[in-house]
């Protein structure tokens, strides 16, 4: 599965699997228009590009969103036919992928409000449980998440830096985590190399960025 991951740049995922998935889709240099879900984790420039979505969409694409961003969503042009609007803490099933919510938010910090209910999705892809955080700091909904591959944040500043994220990840305990959202518009390249240090022996860490 580790093969079939690709992570753009910041906290733009593509997930290459039985269905072509895109998460948060930023700073695409390519137009393949492929994508059969696309899932966008909250509303900042960043993480929801409409520039970025038109190149990867095409007519058949269902867009997971959470439900506050309802207006964005019209606004970008999205029709509600191939939109799912969804709350923290849901279950569901899209084009056949198992999708659960938690919620992600900042602790502390002003800039990801828990009361605006964006998400992080766990997606069971084949048999593996992959966990995106979004833009979160070490909650205790996030701490609970049993998965295989955790996919966190840990660039500082608007989300968790690399100390508190290792430190997560060690009470999460996931088979493998991919750090995101650091060495482009926050963080630093660097962060990796902490980040590695604090992961507990057991717990695979896989750079993608």
């Amino acid at each position: 599965m580790l093969g079939k991951i690709t992570v753009n740049t910041h906290s733009s995922i593509r997930i290459a699997a039985e269905k072509i998935i895109y998460i948060d889709p930023f700073k695409l240099e390519v137009a393949p228009h492929d994508a059969d879900i696309i899932f966008v984790t909250h509303a900042h420039f960043d993480h929801f590009s409409p520039e970025d979505i038109e190149k990867i969409a095409k007519p058949e694409t269902v867009y997971v969103m959470p439900e506050s961003m309802q207006k964005d969503a019209a606004k970008a042009g999205i029709a509600d036919g191939n939109l799912v609007m969804l709350t923290p803490e849901q279950k569901t099933e899209i084009c056949g992928i198992p999708v659960e919510t938690v919620p992600s938010y900042n602790i502390g910090k002003p800039m990801h409000p828990k009361k605006n209910g964006w998400l992080g999705y766990i997606l069971t892809v084949g048999t593996q449980r992959i966990y995106i955080g979004g833009d979160m700091d070490a909650t205790p909904e996030a701490a609970a998440v049993q998965c295989d591959i955790a996919m966190l944040p840990i660039g500082g500043t608007y989300t968790m830096n690399a100390k508190e994220a290792a430190a997560l990840v060690n009470e999460m305990r996931p088979k493998t985590v991919i750090p995101t959202h650091y060495g482009s518009i926050v963080g630093l390249k660097k962060d990796e190399k902490t980040f590695l240090k604090l992961v507990d022996d057991g717990i695979d860490v896989v750079i993608k960025l």
